[in-house]
């Protein structure tokens, strides 16, 4: 039992679900800054919850589908590895999508002011999030069609801000869209240099970006997104609501992600996909000090 348990929640893969929990009470936070509404911690609480369940259903559902692929490009996970059988991972993805949408809607109801602008942002994201979800595996299946699989899988780590944001009110809060846009190119970036790190583990299966340019190209175009991450990163400071001064603040982040050319030359897609991570966390983080001084 408990060997089963432990295999169910490394299929729901912990450390992805912290990054994608994290952001939605910082979503929150960023859109109510300075606005003197209370924090809604019951409010936050839920919707987290509902992400973090929607995030492993997900990730369960990917491991599910590439349960072959994975027996030669990541044997140690749970379904490959035998430590869960195929017919508990469905059940258990089933359960969690449930609780995803319970914790949704118990969200929703817990405010004490709901009304349309929150309403209909919050509802369409977690609609939209949840069909894009689906839909990367089964139906038209975009994770095997190269870009547009990075893109939407890219959008989902990014909508999580913004579905923070609309859990309280704040969906038209510009620093909230700049920081979507620092996360969505950061990830995008990083989705590219994982494809090229699983490039011979997936032929036959998918069509990637490097199946198709080279892994070399693919890497310097991934350097490319992340500076245009930078962009967005840069933004709140130059246009507000930070002083520019703040963007010190940004400094391990900007110098993680622009030291990364040497990495990505010399195909260190592992260091890059972990450095790529540490970055957006930290950059994260450093928006929560700009908002203190």
């Amino acid at each position: 039992m408990a060997g089963s348990l432990s295999a169910s929640i490394e299929l729901m893969r912990p450390k992805n679900l912290i990054l994608a929990s994290a952001t939605v009470p910082l979503g929150a936070y960023f859109a109510l800054d300075g606005s003197g509404v209370s924090f809604p911690y019951l409010t936050v609480l839920l919707h987290t919850l509902a992400v973090l369940f929607f995030t492993g259903a997900g990730n369960a559902m990917n491991d599910i589908k590439d349960a072959d692929i994975d027996a030669t490009a990541h044997p140690q996970r749970p379904l490959p590895s035998g430590r869960l059988s195929l017919e508990h991972a469905q059940k258990f993805t089933i359960a969690l999508w449930v609780a995803s949408l319970l914790c949704h809607i118990g969200g929703l109801l817990s405010f004490e002011s709901i009304n349309a602008q929150i309403l209909i942002p919050t509802v369409a994201i977690y609609v939209v999030a949840a069909v894009l979800m689906v839909t990367y595996d089964h139906g038209p299946a975009t994770k095997n069609k190269g870009l547009s699989g990075n893109i939407v899988i890219s959008l989902l780590v990014g909508a999580v801000i913004l579905y923070g944001a609309a859990a309280v009110g704040g969906i038209g809060v510009s620093l909230v869209w700049w920081i979507f846009g620092v996360v969505f190119c950061t990830n995008l970036a990083r989705e590219m240099v994982k494809d090229c790190m699983d490039m011979e583990a997936d032929e036959g299966t998918r069509d990637t970006l490097p199946m198709n340019y080279g892994k070399q190209n693919v890497r310097m175009a991934a350097y490319v997104v992340i500076m245009a991450g930078l962009v967005c990163l840069y933004m709140p400071f130059w246009k507000g609501p930070f002083a520019f001064g703040q963007l010190a603040f940004q400094i391990p982040a900007i110098l993680m992600l622009i030291t990364l050319n040497g990495p990505l030359y010399k195909g260190e897609d592992a260091l890059v996909a972990g450095r790529i991570r540490m970055a957006m966390l930290l950059g994260l983080l450093s928006f929560i000090l700009a908002t203190q001084f």
